[in-house]
């Protein structure tokens, strides 16, 4: 006799209902910064568009972070964290191998026993995360995912490098996806060619270090010119296939949130998807930094609070980073 199982089914479609965020409390500016890499304010504005970015204090922890942006997301979605089925934490700079940061924000927040897990994907990875919550919800296995994006950059960062260090911030963005009456979250666009994973870098691996305590601790490398290129020119192939699979066109996106790497990236963004000038443009990295899983929510939540982007609004967002992984969605703004 055939045995048939039964599948998990769920609502025909899922949205953002809440965003919540948390910057590092310390403000670096670019003169705090310039000297060990012998540059100044100048050259690192017109190279970034970075003016300042925000740092985590000592004390201050990834779980920190992510805690703070997720109870802001909660609120924001009037939910509590009884109310969450799944935990997904995007993050390269938590230390502990075993149990998940997920795991542990989800006890934090009294989201036991919501399955929980965290997820290696970089830049993208909060991008990576929203396509995994709308999976989850639309399949039936969570009713509500919570998504937070964290990082605590400054703990990889060597003064004296000049290729990635300056860039980089601290901070966490989180995000509440659930059921919607309505499509909010469009067909997530994906990939990675890790041919090219030696562009961005940690500097050598746990192991060696262990081997051969006198490499010191590891911190990030980039290989700038082609990171740019690949990024300028590659990405908004991405962006666009992830407008076509949406079923929409750049001048009916409102809003453009792109992960926050460099300025100059962005503007290539611009003008590679012909964005109208009504477009609202995240550029959160002017004063926050590089926060690479932390970006875009960083961004779309600062957007939301000071009103130049509302609730509803359809926004293309794309992540892109190291071992050279992307992600791209568009979705309707909570």
């Amino acid at each position: 006799m055939t045995i048939q199982l039964k599948q998990s089914t769920g609502p025909q479609f899922s949205r953002i209902l809440g965003i919540g965020a948390e910057r590092g409390e310390l403000v670096v500016t670019n003169d705090d910064i310039a000297g060990p890499i012998d540059s100044s304010d100048e050259w690192i504005r017109q190279r970034t568009g970075i003016i300042t970015r925000r740092r985590a204090g000592a004390q201050t922890s990834v779980l920190d972070l992510s805690e703070a942006a997720a109870r802001k997301a909660l609120d924001a979605a009037g939910l509590t964290g009884a109310d969450i089925d799944a935990v997904i934490v995007s993050t390269v700079t938590y230390f502990h191998q075993t149990p998940s940061a997920a795991a542990v924000i989800a006890d934090r927040l009294g989201a036991t026993p919501a399955a929980a897990y965290d997820i290696s994907a970089a830049c993208a990875g909060y991008a990576y995360a929203i396509g995994q919550a709308d999976a989850l919800v639309r399949s039936g296995a969570a009713r509500n995912v919570l998504v937070i994006g964290a990082e605590k950059m400054s703990d990889f960062i060597d003064p004296t490098d000049r290729s990635i260090s300056f860039l980089l911030g601290d901070g966490a963005g989180a995000a509440v996806v659930g059921p919607s009456d309505f499509p909010g979250i469009g067909p997530t666009v994906w990939g990675s060619d890790g041919s090219k994973a030696q562009t961005i870098r940690q500097t050598h691996s746990w192991s060696e270090l262990k081997e051969n305590p006198e490499l010191g601790w590891p911190t990030l490398r980039q290989e700038g010119q082609p990171v740019f290129k690949w990024a300028s020119f590659q990405m908004p192939v991405i962006a666009q296939q992830a407008l076509d699979a949406a079923g929409v066109t750049a001048d009916q996106i409102q809003v453009f949130i792109p992960h926050q790497a460099n300025m100059r990236i962005i503007d290539q963004f611009i003008k590679q998807l012909k964005l109208p000038e009504t477009v609202v443009v995240a550029r959160d990295i002017a004063d926050t930094g590089n926060t690479s899983a932390a970006s875009i929510p960083l961004a779309a939540e600062r957007l939301l609070r000071e009103g130049a982007a509302k609730s509803g609004d359809l926004a293309l967002q794309i992540g892109f980073g190291a071992g050279l992984v992307y992600a791209a969605q568009v979705v309707v703004l909570p």
